[in-house]
C-alpha cells in the first residue's frame, strides 16, 4: 500500500483526524492530507521537530525510547507516531479518544509497511477434554 492509499483508509476508519502527512525521516512527504506541497512540507517538518523536542526531553529525564506523542490544546490535538521508516502525524479537534487516534495511526503504518491491520484482541473458547469426555455439560462435545 503507498501513503496515498494509507491516508484514505486512515480519513476514512478515524473520523477524528483532521489533517495527516506520512513522511519519511528525512522529511520526504510521501502523502499529505490535504493533498497541497506546502501543507505536506509544514506538517513534515512539524513533526520532525516535535519527535525531536519529545525525544531530548525523554532522554533528559532517563526516560525509555518513544513510542508516541500527543500534544493537546484548547484548538484541538497533534499525535506523531513512527516506525522504521516512516513518521506521520495527524491533527483533530479537541479531546480526541486518544486510544483510538494512536491505534488508527499506528494500523496506518503497519498497511504503509505492507502488514495487516493489528488484529482486534479475540476470546477463544477451548473445552477441557477430559471434562468434554465425562459429559460435564459445560458445552463442549
Amino acid at each position: 500500500m503507498d501513503g496515498h492509499e494509507a491516508l484514505a483508509d486512515l480519513k476514512q476508519i478515524s473520523v477524528q483526524i483532521e489533517a495527516a502527512v506520512i513522511a519519511d525521516h528525512g522529511g520526504a512527504v510521501l502523502a499529505c492530507s490535504p493533498d497541497d506541497g506546502p501543507t505536506g512540507e509544514l506538517l513534515s517538518r512539524l513533526a520532525r521537530e516535535i519527535w525531536e523536542a519529545a525525544d531530548s526531553s525523554r532522554r533528559d529525564l532517563g526516560r525509555d525510547a518513544l513510542t508516541q506523542v500527543e500534544l493537546s490544546t484548547a484548538q484541538g490535538s497533534v499525535f506523531v507516531v513512527r516506525d522504521d521508516l516512516h513518521v506521520l502525524l495527524a491533527t483533530t479537534a479537541p479531546d480526541p479518544t486518544v486510544g483510538l487516534v494512536f491505534y488508527d495511526l499506528k494500523s496506518a503504518l503497519h498497511a504503509l509497511d505492507g502488514h495487516a491491520r493489528p488484529a482486534e484482541p479475540t476470546v477463544v473458547w477451548q473445552a477441557d477434554a477430559t471434562s468434554a469426555a465425562e459429559g460435564s455439560g459445560n458445552g463442549a462435545t
